[in-house]
């Protein structure tokens, strides 16, 4: 560190902001006190240099104090403009005007941009805002095509919110856009609401609308050059736009981690670099001039493809690296990764907490201080194959615990598919596909020629990359680490490395010049007596392996465990907007999914050209990213109450991507595709299906057990599996008791279901009295809950799940009249977001998502 000021001054710049991003106020001064008596103490007791403690205390003080200022100037001014309280400003009409600063996104009915608005009602203001303009024809659609970036803006609309993460680790949208320092969303109705006018001077935003209009035209030639899916594959590969290329491929490379493969980052740039060095030695000029205009080129290209924090850390690194070569300075890897990482978090703090920005750095970082320490253990393997095999590798173990943290999924052919499909695609691939834009630019039919052989190679990629995810047992699942064992991890592995470098250098022989005049039997003599030196020396080290080793496997082990319950059981009644889903965890670490909601669709057939691009689908986008975030290896049951959309729509993509042991139904069918494409999954991958009816029972574990109630089913009915549109009445209703707590699950069931069940409760088995907590049917729907029903349950809590401002009316005012009249405590998803109840001892600890 005392040769690398650099080096040590960014990291501690990093551990400072860190602090600040983790903590603040009187905490935050504790720790800065601690750091500062601690480096005192280093200075006086062990002797370190009096330059070393003032960078890293200068370092540790102004990063968390640039950090706290900036974070504390992130603040919406709309408040002060608009004159009202932040409390009443959501749904509120206002007039804005200002400039367009994104490219504008349309995607079907839909088009979002960023605005730097300069007024708002009449008052002055510089803020960014998102804007979302909702499209009423496909005329408007196409003429919100037409809009650039550094376009002037007028429009009336409402302000919303951004919404905030509304389950236990999922994604929060507001906290995003904050970083992007956006507050507010504007939304606009049509395009009458809007005026758009090409910008009536110069400024920065030009420079922007200039290489968005290049982009769109590279993005036109690749479309006349290759077919789908080839077209949306390569602009993710040379221009980094990956809103076209297809879902399906995109899903499976991300399986696979080769996601960094379609974002522009240090391999592309240095392809780059090295196709600009060949062409322009091919004009005979000097190598300072060859590497000046390389200089000048990086950040065109960094421009070009998106500026992504991955590409900017790759274009910052080439730059100083060209430049440290055509002064013929050393060029030290440390130094120059320092460099950008410091220049990127002075010009922007937020990136610090940037997916794309912290993967880039760490595998980078990785590359410099790991491989060398593994090559060693490589030299028996090919000089070629050992370079590519040590690079592969490192990546793969040092992008792993961000992959498994932000992902929750690894693939265990992960290293196999990188070691075949990087060089591949990066070294042959994606230089054709520039051959081929090129070459088509001039002359068409030469472009696609080539653009050929590139589809070819892209099929090839295709199907081994389909192969591989054939396998779904490759793939394992991960709850998100802690930011300790990631530390614990990143230095076991430096250990590891360091020791596996040492022992190869004992255990292989040094390299002796022989000299004919020296007995060869001396040579043997010094030559074990250097060896039996070393081994001296390597014996204390020895001894530490095997515990790293076993440390490295358990550090492993236990955080790809869930965590641990403690004997409790927990009930996760989830917020899937407009619709039901929960999740039990039995004490003994049983997890059975019930219900997985479901977005409803009414889109005509005429109605084609709203489609997006890739639609929001609540199984996708939050269901299956909450059970792999909470560590979930596998479902032993899925429970489908009924087949209406709103309760099975997201089970689809859960039976896709999470091992799933049974599922249980109401033995009815629908009639509907989605119902009859999950049981067809379902039997293409031999997962158990059961038709559960009245008086039937599981014991998952012996603390916890379920009695159905409803429905009734003949024997001829559970036979023919007979179809019934309205599902309502048929909703599976049973009893969950678990560690002395009653839960009752109701679906959808109707009045007509809960009479049926009190008729029956004077049979012991279907004894309802003494339920602690009911989940209420049917969203707070008025066809069920009735007076009679409550009143006999006698229950202390309920659990309404329904979507936030939803278009039903849920849940009906009377029957939240009559709840509280029993008085039960009640419990909304749509105000409170996720709702978890812990089940210990005949007791029930309650938390919510949102306060």
């Amino acid at each position: 560190m005392q040769d690398r000021p650099l080096l040590l001054f960014t990291l501690c710049w990093i551990a400072g902001s860190s602090a600040a991003c983790l903590y603040s106020g009187f905490t935050l001064g504790w720790i800065w006190a601690i750091a500062s008596v601690a480096l005192l103490i280093s200075m006086i007791l062990f002797k370190v240099r009096v330059g070393m403690i003032v960078i890293v205390w200068l370092a540790l003080t102004v990063s968390g104090g640039y950090w706290e200022w900036h974070d504390h100037s992130n603040v919406s001014m709309v408040p002060q403009a608009v004159k009202q309280d932040i409390s009443i400003l959501t749904g509120m009409p206002v007039d804005v005007e200002g400039v367009i600063i994104s490219s504008v996104e349309v995607d079907g009915d839909r088009a979002d941009m960023n605005v730097k608005l300069s007024g708002i009602n009449s008052s002055e203001i510089l803020e960014t805002v998102l804007v979302q303009v909702k499209l009423l024809t496909k005329e408007q659609q196409q003429k919100a095509l037409e809009w650039q970036r550094g376009d002037e803006i007028k429009l009336s609309g409402t302000l919303e919110i951004p919404a905030p993460a509304r389950n236990f680790d999922g994604f929060d949208y507001r906290k995003y856009l904050r970083t992007k320092e956006i507050h507010w969303i504007v939304k606009v109705k049509g395009l009458q609401n809007t005026v758009v006018q090409s910008p009536t001077s110069w400024s920065i935003s030009t420079l922007f609308r200039v290489n968005d209009a290049l982009r769109a035209k590279l993005a036109s030639k690749l479309d006349a050059l290759f077919q789908e899916p080839h077209a949306g594959f390569m602009k993710g590969l040379i221009i980094g736009m990956q809103d076209d290329v297809d879902p399906v491929t995109y899903n499976q490379f991300s399986q696979l981690g080769l996601t960094h493969i379609l974002a522009v980052s240090g391999t592309h740039v240095a392809v780059y670099v090295a196709c600009l060095m060949i062409l322009l030695s091919l004009f005979r000029l000097s190598r300072e001039k060859i590497l000046t205009i390389i200089i000048l080129l990086v950040p065109a290209y960094v421009l070009l493809t998106g500026f992504s924090p991955s590409v900017v850390r790759s274009g910052i690194m080439s730059m100083i690296t060209l430049y440290a070569a055509r002064r013929g300075l050393l060029k030290d890897g440390l130094h120059i990764i320092s460099a950008a990482a410091l220049l990127m978090l002075v010009w922007n703090p937020y990136l610090l907490i940037n997916v794309s920005f912290q993967l880039s750095f760490i595998v980078t970082l990785g590359l410099i201080i790991y491989v060398p320490l593994a090559m060693p253990l490589l030299s028996r393997v090919p000089r070629k194959l050992a370079g590519a095999l040590g690079v592969t590798v490192i990546a793969q173990f040092t992008s792993f615990p961000l992959t498994i943290y932000y992902f929750n999924q690894f693939s265990m052919l992960s290293v196999v598919a990188n070691l075949i499909l990087v060089p591949l695609i990066s070294a042959i691939v994606m230089p054709l596909g520039m051959v081929s834009l090129a070459l088509g630019s001039i002359w068409m039919p030469a472009g696609r020629y080539v653009a050929w052989v590139v589809e070819w190679l892209d099929n090839m990629s295709f199907t081994l990359v389909e192969w591989m995810n054939i396998h779904p047992a490759f793939i394992t699942i991960w709850r998100s680490p802690s930011i300790v064992w990631i530390c614990c991890y990143y230095i076991l592995l430096y250990v590891l490395l360091r020791l596996g470098k040492l022992w190869v250098h004992h255990v292989q022989p040094l390299p002796i010049s022989v000299d004919d005049t020296i007995p060869l039997e001396g040579v043997g003599v010094h030559h074990m007596q250097q060896l039996q030196e070393r081994g001296n020396k390597l014996t204390w080290k020895q001894y530490i392996v095997a515990p790293l080793i076993l440390s490295f496997i358990v550090l492993l082990y236990v955080g790809y465990q869930p965590l641990s319950l403690k004997g409790a059981g927990l009930v996760q009644f989830l917020d899937v907007g407009q619709g039901d889903s929960i999740l039990i965890t039995t004490p003994e670490g049983k997890n059975i999914l019930v219900d997985g909601g479901g977005t409803l669709n009414f889109s005509k057939q005429s109605d084609s050209w709203k489609a997006r691009k890739e639609p929001f689908e609540v199984g996708t986008k939050v269901l299956v990213p909450l059970l792999k975030k909470r560590g979930i290896h596998q479902l032993d049951a899925v429970i489908l109450t009924h087949g209406d959309q709103d309760h099975i729509g997201g089970l689809q993509a859960v039976l896709d991507q999470i091992p799933v042991k049974a599922i249980l139904f109401n033995g009815t069918l629908t009639g509907t595709s989605t119902l009859e494409k999950l049981l067809l999954t379902a039997l293409v991958k031999k997962v158990p299906i059961y038709a559960v009816h009245q008086s039937m029972e599981m014991h998952p574990d012996p603390f916890t057990s379920m009695i159905f109630l409803s429905p009734e089913m003949t024997q001829d009915e559970q036979i023919e599996l007979p179809i019934i549109k309205d599902q309502n009445h048929s909703s599976l209703v049973f009893t969950l008791e678990m560690n002395g707590v009653r839960v009752l699950l109701t679906g959808d069931m109707d009045e007509a279901s809960e009479n049926e069940i009190l008729e029956d409760a004077t049979n012991s088995i279907f004894q309802i009295q003494g339920i602690d907590i009911i989940k209420i049917a049917h969203h707070g729907s008025k066809t069920s809950s009735s007076k009679e029903w409550l009143a006999n349950l006698n229950a202390t809590t309920a659990v309404i799940s329904v979507g936030v401002n939803n278009s039903y009316g849920h849940p009906n005012s009377d029957v939240v009249d009559r709840i509280l009249n029993q008085g039960l405590s009640i419990f909304r998803t749509d105000q409170q977001g996720e709702i978890q109840m812990k089940l210990h001892h005949k007791k029930v600890w309650v938390r919510n998502k949102l306060k």
